[in-house]
């Protein structure tokens, strides 16, 4: 048995198809996302999203158009990654005041808790979801590139396929600048503790699932409560305390004397 086992070792043929099954087993997974503006915000953004996955190591390129120029957008894995709920990318339905905007918080119960923030650097926990000093720009033709392999939670990988992302950030009155002209202050960063922010900059702009889920499906689930490795911060909660309302808050800070600079 031994010497039978060795001699096939041996063999050129029985070498390929050893490092053959070996290549198919270790493949990297790949998955690509159309981002569009589902709530009917009227943003004009769009983006392509590229993932490949590779252990615990996931690489995401994302390209789009349409964005604010100069300016921050905040973008993050949303949703569960419990199976048995159901989020995903709200529509215009989600509009409860009928003001023509899905707010950030009128879009949260459809597309769920940040999972993962997509920060350019440093730390991609909820935490850094409102981090928009740490968040991609978009050059001066509203182009927005971002690129980054990160570490997943333990134990996230597999369930990818439950999240979608969400960008933020648009220019609704069409001056190509976030102001409080246009849809006022934002309650969200309001509720963080930050005064001065343009609704502009925090209303999300695209959606997109990763895989399966058919855009306007209601949850079957609550908005995911937080604790553990692969769970994101409870959606009410951050609003008010805790670290993600600190760490955002910071972002938001710094952002706020940008815009004020810039006025």
């Amino acid at each position: 048995m031994h010497t039978l086992t060795k001699a096939a070792l041996a063999t050129p043929a029985a070498c390929a198809i050893l490092l053959a099954g070996a290549t198919g087993a270790s493949a990297d997974e790949k998955w690509t996302m159309k981002l569009t503006d589902t709530m009917g915000n009227d943003s004009g953004s769009s983006s392509t999203a590229q993932l490949s996955l590779a252990g615990d190591q996931l690489t995401i390129d994302i390209t789009g158009t349409g964005f604010t120029p100069n300016s921050p957008h905040a973008q993050h894995f949303h949703g569960s990654f419990d199976e048995n709920k159901d989020f995903t990318c709200p529509t215009s339905a989600a509009d409860a005041d009928g003001d023509g905007q899905v707010n950030t918080e009128e879009g949260l119960p459809t597309y769920g808790d940040i999972m993962i923030s997509l920060t350019t650097k440093g730390d991609t926990s909820p935490d850094s979801g409102l981090a928009v000093d740490r968040m991609p720009t978009a050059d001066a033709d509203g182009n927005l590139s971002y690129s980054r392999t990160i570490t997943l939670p333990e134990g996230a990988g597999p369930k990818l396929k439950n999240l979608h992302i969400v960008q933020h950030g648009l220019d609704a009155n069409g001056n190509g600048k976030y102001d409080l002209d246009a849809l006022g202050e934002s309650s969200f960063a309001k509720s963080v503790g930050v005064e001065g922010i343009p609704e502009e900059a925090t209303n999300p702009a695209t959606c997109g699932t990763v895989t399966g889920a058919a855009v306007g499906a209601p949850p079957t689930g609550g908005v995911e409560t937080g604790g553990g490795s692969t769970e994101g911060v409870e959606a009410k909660g951050a609003l008010g305390a805790g670290a993600f309302a600190m760490v955002g808050a910071v972002g938001l800070l710094a952002y706020r004397r940008r815009l004020t600079q810039e006025s």
